[in-house]
């Protein structure tokens, strides 16, 4: 053996060979669903525990071997997925709960615990964790902080950033941050735990993490409502929060085509209206006991009906109707893929000029690709868009793969135009990290490289994605 690979058979006796992730095994860590960024790791791994990751970290930083870390292989932008000779170390047998505490409305976790995990636990102590996303069920806690996750819930509760009350990390000198605390204010200097929320692990790995909770809403009234044009679903919003005081906890819009998808390639999905409308907003509003939430639902709609913001509308009778409508939002994404390899963008825009936003969007695409089609969906409440195109129907899967960049740099340029953001919440990974460079200033660069150097100087943590 050479000494070049001794390292590795160090790593080995640290983890044994259960915690070793060996060949056809492998292939499910190295794909990431969109299939566009092949993986290639020197050995995949699976820790245990925060000291017996910490082992391996610092042998890594002594031979300068790169480390991507990775949680549920959820993420699309190719930030989870190693491209050379580096050790792949996944999480997800670092999931334990080690407290919820209902007084401090705070649980503490590994950061292997997916999500939907995370979610069950809290409700057993009749608390309510809100980070909600489509794959809640497989990803985890770790890589959603690690990419700042948001969300359906994020009008209401805000981004994972925002329910992040301490984290552990692993650094990549190996050495264990343990900055666990369960304190609301803490105003002693930087709040270190910032650097690795969003930070896509090139800074670290995040261990643990101290989570926000909030009492589960007692009521909860959820629409559909059908709207003739996007900017009604902008007045529709505002007309909502102002309406019920601040009850409203996630309100989502999507296009006719998104809808058309899911009844196409989704089973078990129907459509909640007998006729067809360009656009749609899926609505919940939450309360606890003392609100007449079903009365407050019913007054905003007959209002929003005579202001001509709303054509029909549906409203969930029980929780299984509840699960109909939310089925055909959180579907969206995966119906796509029937259609051809997309050009997926996820972006942000001021919430107030979303509609133009999306004719502006739809000019410059069309102007590259006459045929191609348009789904936009997502959280509109906090200006986020999923601003998917997709080949003209019939057409090869792989129409639009020659002027994929073009149509990219087309629609960040409207995004430039609206002071807006091209990732909004799936961070930048491998896919963005150029469009990233060339689109901040030359000073917000220059910071974010400082504080890599500062922390990682080797550049062993997470090489390759965001800088």
């Amino acid at each position: 053996m050479t000494k070049s690979t001794d390292p590795f058979k160090a790593i080995a006796n640290i983890v044994s060979d259960k915690n070793i992730i060996t060949n056809d095994d492998q292939t499910p860590y190295l794909t990431e669903w969109r299939q566009r960024w092949p993986g290639k790791a020197a050995m995949i791994i699976t820790p245990e525990n925060t000291a017996q990751l910490s082992q391996i970290v610092k042998l890594c930083a002594a031979h300068k071997i790169p480390v991507t870390p990775q949680g549920g292989n959820t993420g699309l932008v190719g930030g989870q997925i190693p491209s050379g000779p580096e050790l792949l170390v996944s999480m997800k047998k670092m999931r334990t709960i080690h407290e919820i505490s209902p007084l401090d409305n705070c649980m503490i976790v590994d950061a292997g615990l997916t999500l939907l995990e995370a979610q069950e636990a809290a409700k057993e102590q009749n608390r309510l964790f809100p980070l909600s996303i489509g794959s809640e069920g497989s990803c985890q806690i770790g890589g959603i902080l690690s990419t700042n996750a948001g969300g359906v819930n994020v009008l209401r509760y805000g981004n994972s950033r925002d329910l992040v009350l301490g984290l552990e990390a692993v650094l990549p000198n190996g050495e264990i941050w343990n900055g666990i605390k369960k304190l609301r204010k803490d105003n002693t200097g930087y709040d270190l735990k910032q650097l690795f929320i969003g930070g896509e692990g090139t800074l670290g790995i995040i261990t643990k993490a101290a989570l926000k909770l909030y009492p589960v809403p007692v009521q909860t009234q959820t629409i559909m409502a059908a709207c003739p044009h996007p900017q009604a679903v902008i007045e529709l919003l505002s007309l909502m929060q102002s309406g019920s005081g601040g009850q409203i906890s996630s309100f989502e819009f999507m296009e006719r085509l998104c809808i058309d998808l899911v009844l196409r390639h989704v089973p078990n999905s129907r459509d909640p209206f007998s006729d067809r409308f360009p656009v749609y907003a899926l609505i919940e509003l939450s309360a606890g006991d003392g609100d007449d939430l079903e009365s407050t639902a019913q007054t905003l709609l007959a209002s929003a009906m005579e202001k001509g913001l709303i054509a029909d509308a549906v409203i969930a009778a029980n929780d299984t109707q509840r699960k109909e409508l939310w089925h055909l939002r959180h579907t969206i994404s995966g119906s796509l893929n029937g259609e051809g390899i997309g050009v997926r963008n996820d972006v942000s825009v001021p919430t107030s000029v979303i509609p133009q936003f999306l004719a502006q969007g739809e000019q410059a695409v069309k102007k590259i690709s006459p045929d191609a089609r348009i789904a936009a969906f997502g959280h509109v409440g906090d200006g986020n868009v999923h601003y998917d195109i997709i080949p003209a129907q019939g057409a090869p899967k792989n129409a639009l793969d020659d002027i994929r960049d073009d149509l990219e740099n087309a629609v960040y340029d409207v995004i430039d135009r609206f002071d807006g953001s091209i990732s909004a919440e799936h961070g930048i990974g491998t896919h963005k990290r150029t469009s990233m460079a060339l689109r901040k200033s030359p000073t917000e660069m220059s910071l974010m490289r400082a504080i890599k150097k500062a922390i990682d100087p080797d550049g062993i943590m997470n090489p390759g994605k965001m800088l």
